[in-house]
């Protein structure tokens, strides 16, 4: 009876023991086809999210429309993780395009500049706590603010009259 109860045991912790390297084997079957992807070069787009992403990444220095339309692809995927990394390097894609553009046609990089901005922002709604993407739209912002309708230039403040305290001055105790 008792070593039949230990076979048991046995039988059990090794059926577990084979169902966790069963999944171990899947999560590295997966890895490497996502390594695969990743340095796939071809001229086909694959099917696995994070080599569009590397894709869209490598197109990004070369092919603006590539890029663009690559990055777009990856926002209206499912997967919110990559979403998120798209939307920055999709605002970065913008802000670096109107960089380059702004030093010949200044007018030409202020529409990139505000969708640049506009993807900032979608990606810090997803990610409030993104210090990188919150740094580059206060660079967004400070290359073309925003201008508010209500705003009125009212000149320099007035200057204020100098009022006399009538706190009892502190260092007539002091010796």
């Amino acid at each position: 009876m008792r070593r039949r109860h230990g076979h048991l045991i046995f039988a059990a912790i090794t059926a577990v023991l084979t169902v966790m390297a069963g999944a171990a084997i899947l999560r590295l079957v997966h890895a490497q086809r996502i390594d695969a992807a990743i340095e796939y070069t071809g001229p086909h787009e694959t099917s696995i999210p994070e080599g569009r992403l590397t894709r869209a990444v490598a197109l990004s220095k070369k092919d603006y429309d590539g890029a663009l339309a690559t990055y777009k692809a990856i926002v209206q995927s499912g997967r919110e993780d990559l979403r998120r990394i798209a939307l920055y390097d999709l605002g970065n894609l913008h802000f670096q395009e109107a960089l380059r553009v702004g030093q010949t046609d200044p007018e030409q990089s202020l529409p990139l500049i505000e969708l640049a901005k506009q993807s900032y922002r979608d990606e810090l709604r997803s990610d409030p706590n993104d210090w990188d993407a919150r740094y580059n739209l206060e660079r967004a912002l400070r290359l073309a603010p925003e201008e508010d309708e209500d705003y009125e230039d009212t000149g320099p403040p007035a200057p204020r009259e100098q009022e006399r305290s009538t706190i009892a001055d502190p260092r007539m105790d002091l010796p």
